[in-house]
């Protein structure tokens, strides 16, 4: 199965964006912080997830990015499609053309097996991630960790 790093941050920084959307418009500088994927890379999804209306952004100090929608109406796949992503479990990317130009004998296998995949994951929306125990333990700990560093800088911005 082939989902990209493109597919797995943008599912990870909009689950970032869902748990930190009580506090109001969240900084692509912050979740960059917490899950380590660079603000220009975070910069170009969220061009896509804004044209595909999961995100709207707001200009002005303290802006950042809302969900467009509420939580229960983002699934996962529609993040994943949104970033022009896909999840495929065949070799030759869905075309048909696994060996020599034609279908091999496990391509219709494979292809459902995407179809499936696709199917899960669009019953997934982040309200049913965030409230995920697991999911709040994590976001808790990247939430300390990222406080803690910047405690960190403004300590040794304070001492020079």
């Amino acid at each position: 199965m082939r989902l990209t790093t493109k597919g797995r941050y943008a599912v990870t920084a909009m689950l970032d964006l869902a748990l930190h959307s009580t506090e109001g418009p969240v900084s692509l500088a912050d979740i960059s912080r917490r899950q380590e994927i660079s603000l220009s890379y975070l910069e170009q999804l969220f061009a896509k997830l804004r044209q595909n209306d999961l995100v709207c952004s707001v200009r002005g100090p303290g802006g950042g990015y809302r969900l467009k929608r509420p939580l229960e109406d983002v699934f996962v796949a529609q993040i994943i499609d949104a970033v022009n992503e896909s999840v495929d479990a065949t070799n030759c990317g869905g075309a048909g053309n696994c060996q020599q130009g034609e279908v091999c004998l496990t391509h219709y296998l494979w292809t459902d097996l995407s179809q499936q995949i696709h199917q899960f994951l669009s019953g997934i929306s982040l309200a049913s991630l965030v409230e995920r125990r697991d999911v709040q333990t994590v976001s808790a700990r990247q939430d300390h960790r990222a406080h803690d560093s910047d405690e960190s800088v403004i300590a040794i911005t304070t001492l020079n």
